[in-house]
């Protein structure tokens, strides 16, 4: 506790040299309107000189630029050529600029289409990116082979190969009673897990061409709404119609939940997400609230109350650093947080309705986290 505290002092004394040394600077090119402005705003006090020296700080540091992408850390989960090819991902710590390598969302094209007898509610990309799975109102589950899909799509003049040829739906599995809510591929092993309004949360081994039925089931009182998986592979958070999260066991289906009720939310969940340090999972709720919880502890460790200006929230993604957090509400809006600071640094706003929102929306970043979908 004192070491969080002496670092807590040590920023807003920072922050403070910062700014003084931004008041300088704008004295000294000459804007003064700006930096008594600022001066006033942040109480700088004694007053500040004009002087120069931010410029030449921030020379020096760009200097050592080319160093500090040399020792970046690695991404969790994220092979090196893996993230060659898809980037860093965001970082607005570091980076103000950043080359967007994913093409334009107008050149993305419909690739394949398959359809269940109702509507899709639940889709899933293993972590691998070779399968997708959906789940529908119709009780089913589709698991499809990208390849295969983006060989369908292929221009005539290009021969499929072995791997790519067949149906690209590759298994179809029944075993709930209504509609499925969610899915999540298990990290390491060939097993999709469902929830479903059936109360159930059903494991399915896909690597077996012949099994449509799951070989485990984990039964609850209220319908499931989402599920996360840890990094590991090991444990499984669960939200269902109830407030309280629940924690399990995958290895032994053992259900665990917080020991302090007030951690809780206080209405349904309805997002849930492990970040990929497995340091932190995340929760979003009726009660229009965000919940941080520790992913050792399982207590809850922030909470961003009305985060949507009272309105429900409706999902939750961690970008691939934990540094921040996507969220989409039913004000019609998506904001990005920094977790650090507990703040929202970005408000999306473009694609907001003329009317209230009815329905849930959901805000996912694509590959590269270049764009908000």
């Amino acid at each position: 506790m004192m070491k969080d505290e002496t670092e807590e002092k040590n920023c807003v004394k920072q922050r403070e040299a910062l700014y003084r040394l931004i008041i300088s600077q704008l004295f000294y090119d000459g804007y003064s309107q700006i930096a008594m402005s600022l001066t006033t705003e942040v109480q700088a006090d004694p007053p500040c000189p004009p002087s120069e020296r931010l410029l030449h700080v921030v020379n020096a540091g760009l200097q050592h630029e080319p160093d500090r992408h040399k020792n970046r850390e690695p991404v969790p989960g994220l092979n090196p050529i893996q993230e060659i090819l898809i980037g860093p991902g965001l970082d607005l710590e570091y980076e103000t600029e950043v080359d967007v390598t994913a093409p334009e969302p107008a050149l993305y094209e419909t690739a394949y289409v398959t359809s269940h007898k109702a509507n899709c509610r639940a889709g899933a990309f293993s972590c691998d990116g070779q399968l997708v799975a959906t789940g529908s109102v119709d009780s089913s589950i589709k698991i499809l082979d990208v390849d295969r899909m983006l060989a369908k799509s292929c221009p005539d003049g290009l021969e499929p190969t072995t791997d790519t040829q067949g149906h690209p739906v590759i298994r179809t599995l029944y075993d709930h009673l209504e509609e499925v809510t969610c899915l999540e591929f298990h990290p390491k092993e060939p097993f999709l897990i469902s929830g479903s309004r059936d109360c159930t949360i059903k494991f399915f081994d896909y690597a077996k061409a012949s099994v449509k039925k799951a070989f485990k089931t984990l039964t609850d009182v209220e319908q499931v709404k989402c599920m996360s998986f840890h990094p590991s592979g090991d444990f499984l958070v669960v939200g269902t119609n109830h407030p309280v999260i629940r924690l399990y066991d995958f290895n032994t289906g053992q259900c665990y939940v917080c020991n302090v009720p007030s951690h809780q939310h206080t209405a349904s969940i309805t997002s849930i997400k492990f970040s990929q340090n497995a340091r932190y999972f995340a929760s979003t709720s009726r009660d229009g609230s965000i919940k941080l919880w520790d992913g050792v502890s399982n207590r809850c460790v922030n909470t961003f109350v009305a985060a949507h200006d009272g309105a429900q929230v409706c999902s939750i993604q961690f970008t691939r650093n934990a540094k921040y957090m996507l969220s989409s509400g039913k004000d019609s809006i998506v904001k990005l947080w920094e977790l650090s600071t507990s703040r929202c640094l970005i408000a999306y706003t473009g694609a907001g309705t003329t009317g209230k929102q009815e329905h849930r929306a959901q805000a996912v970043f694509n590959h590269t986290e270049d764009f908000v979908m």
